[in-house]
């Protein structure tokens, strides 16, 4: 789908993106962290740009989400709002901003809209956080819900493992249904497991590493395009190898220069 062929498609609401899971119809959303990527991900149709914590792994190249600030989520989600015409923009809730209260988690998501203009924010959390997720809900916000692995959490869980707990997930999933989220990733869930809370759920569920039966899917713009030297995590789909492309441009740059052939 070219730029113009985009616009035409017109803006994806929390009212759209809803009906999608009822006419069966995928969803996709990829991550985006400034101007040029989100360009490209708007234009080729992608239903939401999600600009993820996760920019303190692939931009800043650190081992967690933890470090990122609310700050810096507000900088990178204004690049990507301003070249968005289509998508939905929705924006990470960093680490702590919803571990320590509802009224700063309020606090910290109205700050993200009105400074980004984005359209919605994602929690992570199930049942624990219900009452930040009706909060932010309350006050007018959108709330995209994240239930399953939980980088933020990886502290306590250890690194990055697939979630097993059935229960759990089915009841972190409902609770945040009910507390009023639009729409929930479900991250490193085993298929089955997740194809099961698709069907159990009237929200659309998001798969990252929980298989191709959610009701869409999530991948960041680095591991789809291949940006990094090394192999792609093993739930990520890679569909360039955009690393490879710009080394072997950047050395015959080089040669160029060096051998006065560049004019």
């Amino acid at each position: 789908m070219n730029e113009k062929q985009s616009e035409s498609a017109g803006k994806m609401t929390v009212s759209r993106f809803q009906a999608k899971k009822r006419s069966g119809k995928k969803i996709s959303i990829v991550t985006a962290y400034d101007y040029p990527s989100a360009k490209v991900a708007d234009s080729a149709g992608i239903d939401v740009v999600l600009v993820g914590d996760s920019l303190g792994n692939v931009v800043q190249g650190r081992q967690t989400t933890l470090t990122v600030t609310l700050e810096q989520m507000i900088y990178h989600a204004q690049m990507v709002v301003r070249a968005v015409k289509n998508a939905m923009v929705v924006v990470d809730m960093p680490f702590p901003t919803c571990q320590i209260g509802g009224i700063q988690a309020i606090e910290a998501a109205a700050k993200i809209i009105k400074e980004t203009e984005a359209d919605a924010v994602k929690i992570e959390g199930g049942q624990n956080r219900i009452e930040t997720i009706r909060a932010v809900v309350k006050a007018g916000i959108p709330v995209l819900g994240h239930c399953g692995f939980l980088p933020q959490n990886i502290r306590k869980l250890g690194g990055y493992k697939i979630q097993r707990d059935r229960q759990q997930l089915v009841d972190d999933v409902l609770a945040i249904e009910t507390a009023g989220a639009f729409g929930v990733v479900l991250e490193l869930v085993p298929p089955e497991l997740a194809a099961e809370v698709s069907q159990t759920t009237a929200i659309p569920t998001i798969g990252i590493g929980a298989g191709g039966e959610c009701d869409g899917q999530v991948l960041v713009f680095h591991d789809l395009l291949g940006f990094s030297e090394n192999p792609p995590p093993k739930h990520a789909k890679q569909y360039a190898k955009i690393y490879e492309i710009a080394l072997a441009a950047l050395e015959n740059y080089k040669n160029d220069v060096e051998n006065g052939r560049f004019a």
